[in-house]
């Protein structure tokens, strides 16, 4: 049950990175091996015409977020996408099944549903923040290098929230930390304008 949680804390916390990697994440995994079962009612997920679209949106994501100023109207954009993403995969994997002993969320899907989308938007909030402030203070030279990492840390988070569900919590509490020291740097940048010259 904890582990199922943990499953889901973790594709929900790729999810606001990236959306489209723990989806391809997700649907590869269900398609090509049994480490991955999806709820009936997401069977689509690991269909090959969608896990192509979605892989053509990925290079599209990748691309897009690596331009400084292109990379703060696509989050914007995101700020749909990514949330959805999160309840997706949370609700499509057995975790969403199994975070009870019961038949409860079975019978309940939206609480998948919700808790996908709220983990998922708390992190795209975090992330959608702290760009512009990367912007700003490396002339956009940062944008590439934290989408990168962005991307990359979606794509372990993801592998860890399936393969290692228990270092969800160690990968979760280290993005608490740098959402800290973000809103930090944030709340000083924005002083630092209104104090006068």
């Amino acid at each position: 049950m904890m582990l199922a949680a943990l499953t889901g804390l973790g594709l929900s916390t790729a999810a606001g990175l990236n959306a489209y990697i723990p989806l391809l994440v997700v649907g590869l995994l269900a398609n090509l091996t049994d480490q991955v079962r999806l709820q009936q009612e997401f069977a689509w997920l690991a269909n090959g015409w969608v896990l192509a679209i979605i892989a053509v949106l990925l290079v599209a994501e990748f691309v897009l977020d690596k331009v400084p100023v292109v990379d703060s109207v696509n989050d914007m954009i995101q700020t749909v996408i990514r949330p959805l993403s999160g309840g997706v995969v949370f609700s499509a994997t057995e975790a969403a099944a199994r975070i009870d002993g019961s038949d409860w969320m079975a019978h309940n899907p939206w609480v998948g549903w919700v808790l996908g989308i709220g983990i998922a938007l708390a992190v795209h909030v975090m992330k959608a923040t702290a760009r512009p402030v990367v912007n700003a203070t490396t002339a956009g030279v940062g944008a590439p290098v934290v989408s990168t990492m962005e991307d990359a840390g979606s794509l372990a988070m993801a592998l860890v929230a399936i393969f290692l569900p228990v270092l969800v919590v160690v990968a979760v509490a280290v993005l608490a930390v740098l959402a800290w020291w973000t809103i930090r740097r944030v709340r000083r940048r924005r002083a630092l304008r209104r104090s006068p010259a």
